[in-house]
């Protein structure tokens, strides 16, 4: 089964998102937002996906306030954790967002919330992961 590891502030959303996934996508769904966690976790290969919350505002990471483009940025530049694809989620949905925030992180996309249609968060994570394993 695959692995989204959710990186995401606020624990409402989280368990939402996390809901969706195992139900609807029938994946398995970590949660952290500690920063160190979330590379001890992409580099031990325990996450097929990344879903990252752009605004994360209690992660630090080496003593410094860290949000999700520089932890997606952190992890593209490490080559044991740059093919892991990940997949911006945020609530900054402005014309011209989505572009700037793929550019600056280099994540693989972008969702905005809130998620409204649940079938094509699931479908987006999905497409992203490559074939089913049998």
């Amino acid at each position: 089964m695959k692995t989204v590891l959710i990186v995401e502030d606020d624990l409402i959303n989280a368990r939402v998102f996390s809901k969706i996934l195992t139900k609807r996508g029938g994946l398995d769904v970590k949660h952290t937002e500690d920063v160190e966690e979330v590379v001890e976790i992409a580099r031990a290969g325990d996450a097929d996906i990344i879903l990252m919350d752009v605004s994360l505002s209690h992660s630090t990471y080496e003593g410094k306030a860290v949000d999700g483009i520089k932890i997606t940025q952190m992890l593209k530049a490490d080559p044991k954790t740059a093919g892991l694809p990940i997949i911006l989620v945020t609530a900054h949905a402005m014309e011209g967002d989505r572009e700037a925030f793929l550019e600056q992180s280099g994540a693989d996309g972008y969702i905005s919330k809130p998620v409204v249609d649940h079938q094509a968060f699931v479908d987006k994570i999905t497409s992203l992961l490559g074939p089913k394993e049998a």
